[in-house]
């Protein structure tokens, strides 16, 4: 049966290991740039308008938050990297918090969240990485495609798959949390995740 992303409650934000929710369900792990409209792609996949918080300012997800979804799988949230307005004692106890969760096995699938219209970064790049050394599924969201010139998106797209070197059976979404572009192809990747027909 179809996971139903409409019926989501937020759990726990955990701010260190010890936070980290084991108990057997799996964890679909969200992770991009600060200023990517990380949450705006979650509120549009669960239909909520302020469901994960949108900062006023980008680097206020500072712990990773834990969503359950329709009781069968977590949303998990990741803090927001690359933002250089943090100190750098905060910034390593972000990086710590990443590795550490990154190194639990607990991530059932990874979901990266890119801007459309620009290459990616290094930090963007570092990210799939840590995404691929875990062994796990990957789905890339190309935000802000309601941006984006008809002739820009192919070649946008093109670029975005080369520089994080997406694997054949990574799935690279065109996304708009703005128009909601994309939002059932990914959902669908996600409930096939879960319902283990993917």
């Amino acid at each position: 049966m179809a996971v139903n992303f409409n019926r989501v409650e937020f759990v726990l934000s955990a701010a260190s290991p010890s936070g980290f929710i084991r108990d057997g369900l799996p964890q679909l792990a969200f992770a991009g740039r600060s200023n990517v409209g990380k949450s705006s792609v979650i509120n549009r996949l669960v239909n909520r308008k302020n469901f994960a918080r949108v900062g006023a300012s980008p680097g206020k997800t500072a712990q990773i938050n834990y969503f359950r979804l329709d009781e069968r799988a977590y949303l998990v949230d990741l803090p927001g990297y690359g933002y250089a307005k943090v100190s750098k004692a905060e910034r390593d106890r972000w990086g710590r918090l990443m590795e550490a969760y990154f190194a639990s096995g607990l991530i059932t699938c990874g979901v990266m969240i890119v801007d459309a219209r620009h290459k990616p970064t290094a930090d963007d790049v570092t990210m799939a990485s840590w995404f691929y050394d875990t062994g796990c599924p990957l789905a890339v969201a190309a935000n802000k495609l309601d941006k984006l010139k008809k002739s820009e998106i192919e070649p946008n797209l093109a670029l975005i798959r080369q520089v994080l070197a997406l694997r054949e059976e990574d799935r690279l979404v065109p996304f708009s949390a703005e128009k909601g572009t994309g939002k059932e192809e990914l959902i669908q990747i996600l409930d096939d995740l879960i319902t283990g027909e993917g």
